[in-house]
């Protein structure tokens, strides 16, 4: 017999089994879901139940419909509140939310500046309106334009830089606090593991929430995840999935502009932080040495950010947190 739910991050997925004494498999319970059967077990009827295995994609979105389910009931939350950038991401996290709490009970934002595409709030208002979510547009243009004027005497002589990029996740990241007090709605953070992993977030900006919903899912999986859903419909918007992916906080930025493509990013991070493999080894399996000795530093540096993460569902065999504790002042060195 095997539990069932989400304890913080971990979920336990269920799919208790019995065995006869010739091993086979008499009755299989359901995956992610609490189920009772009786079973005879000295004498079983003729008849054998093949074990019944899903799809990666059905177990992942069950697993984290799961966790997010639990983690409100059992924290005592009945809502969320989420930024929605028209990026696959948020997208995602939007989806498994109104899943797991209904979709009366969730709440997108879009927020957009003057660096937004107009996908960005397009793209979030058609998936809004196919889940059934309310969103709200609350533009930070102005909020923007403030903080750079409030702050422009004391940056006098330097040029704009990433400062005035994390300026933007974080007026976000305080609109969404502000109705996440104001309502009593739980602020869901929409960042995956590929991007936590290398430090491609803000703290107190796209980081601020209670619960880090795809924080253990890489990149490529996000996109997995996305395709399946679409399976029989279009649930999240076609241009979402095939947009470059883009934090959109300067112009025509690119995920790709910082970061190794996620095709060759994700396996280096598997290999790393799941296998726990040396640069040498890594290195061997056919990736360039110098490409998974920068991902290897930024994993070292970025320790600091994911020290204060909000808690994120368990989904590989090594998520960060609990399951991976590193000292975040440990003197990186190649």
């Amino acid at each position: 017999m095997k539990n069932v739910g989400g304890n913080d991050q971990l979920v336990f997925d269920g799919n208790s089994f019995a065995v006869g004494e010739a091993g086979q498999c008499l009755s299989q319970l359901a995956s992610f879901k609490s189920e009772n059967a009786l079973v005879e077990i000295r004498n079983p009827k003729p008849e054998t139940q093949k074990p019944n295995f899903q799809c990666e994609e059905q177990e992942l979105f069950d697993a984290l419909v799961l966790g997010t389910r639990d983690y409100f009931s059992k924290c005592g939350f009945r809502s969320a509140v989420l930024g929605l950038s028209g990026g696959i991401d948020s997208a995602i996290t939007a989806v498994v939310a109104a899943a797991a709490l209904g979709p009366e009970n969730v709440v997108g934002v879009t927020m957009p500046t003057r660096y937004s595409s107009e996908g960005s709030v397009g793209d979030s208002l058609r998936l809004a309106t196919t889940l059934g979510i309310r969103c709200l547009t609350i533009p930070i243009e102005k909020s923007f334009a403030a903080f750079k004027e409030q702050m422009a005497p004391f940056f006098e002589g330097k040029p704009e830089d990433v400062t005035e990029e994390n300026m933007q996740p974080r007026l976000r990241g305080m609109t969404l606090m502000a109705l996440s007090n104001k309502f009593g709605h739980l602020l869901l953070t929409t960042g995956n593991k590929s991007e936590l992993a290398v430090g491609y977030c803000t703290l107190y900006g796209d980081m601020c929430g209670g619960l880090a919903v795809i924080s253990d899912v890489p990149k490529m999986m996000i996109y997995r995840l996305a395709r399946w859903l679409n399976r029989d419909r279009e649930i999240v918007p076609v241009a979402t999935i095939e947009k470059p992916p883009s934090a959109e906080l300067r112009p025509n930025q690119r995920d790709q502009d910082t970061l190794p493509p996620y095709e060759i990013l994700d396996p280096i991070l598997e290999l790393l932080v799941e296998d726990h493999l040396s640069v040498k080894e890594i290195a061997s399996r056919g990736f360039d040495e110098a490409t998974v000795r920068w991902v290897v530093k930024r994993v070292a540096q970025n320790e600091y950010k994911r020290a204060q993460a909000v808690p994120g569902l368990k989904i590989t065999s090594k998520a960060f947190g609990v399951g991976r504790k590193m000292p975040v002042a440990q003197r990186y060195e190649e």
